[in-house]
């Protein structure tokens, strides 16, 4: 992450570390209304630059330029994706993250339009469901995560998922 000031890039390894379990994700009334009505179209990989760049676009922010950069060629590799919805043929919201292996990091989300955001994470807990991915790190605790289940755990016992994560044979794509 990148200091919003100064633009100094560090490396962060919060304890309690948040996550969100895939086998008990809460998918809210309100948005299970949102989902079966089909509101938005769901895409993936295909607008990267655009989620990272619209992640970013608030008046202070961990996602520099470098780190932007830095995802931009983690995607063109295949590490960093996007879950990206849309609205009337435009982008609404949506979120992007890192994987590697069974696990998949989320770094951020943005949404344009309400629920869109939230429609992108259901959908990116559904993509990881199926590939059997055991890891959706969330980093931080917010309200807007623990309203789906997301929970903080010790680092001792992160480390043990990471690791049990990273030694799956899971793909994203």
């Amino acid at each position: 992450m990148a200091d919003p000031r100064t633009g100094e890039i560090s490396w962060y390894s919060p304890d309690p570390r948040a996550v969100l379990p895939l086998d008990k994700f809460h998918v809210p009334r309100s948005l299970n209304i949102v989902l079966r009505r089909q509101v938005f179209e769901v895409r993936v990989d295909t607008s990267f630059g655009e989620v990272i760049r619209s992640c970013s676009a608030r008046e202070e922010t961990w996602i520099s330029e470098e780190v932007r950069d830095v995802f931009l060629s983690l995607h063109r590799i295949g590490f960093a994706h996007s879950i990206e919805t849309w609205h009337s043929g435009r982008l609404a919201g949506g979120l992007y993250g890192l994987s590697i292996r069974g696990a998949f990091f989320g770094e951020s989300m943005f949404s344009l339009v309400p629920n869109a955001s939230k429609v992108a994470l259901a959908h990116l807990v559904g993509h990881l469901t199926r590939r059997k991915f055991r890891l959706l790190d969330v980093q931080f605790m917010t309200r807007h995560l623990a309203m789906f289940g997301a929970v903080e755990i010790p680092r001792s016992s992160y480390m043990k998922i990471l690791t049990r994560a990273l030694s799956s044979r899971s793909t994203f794509s």
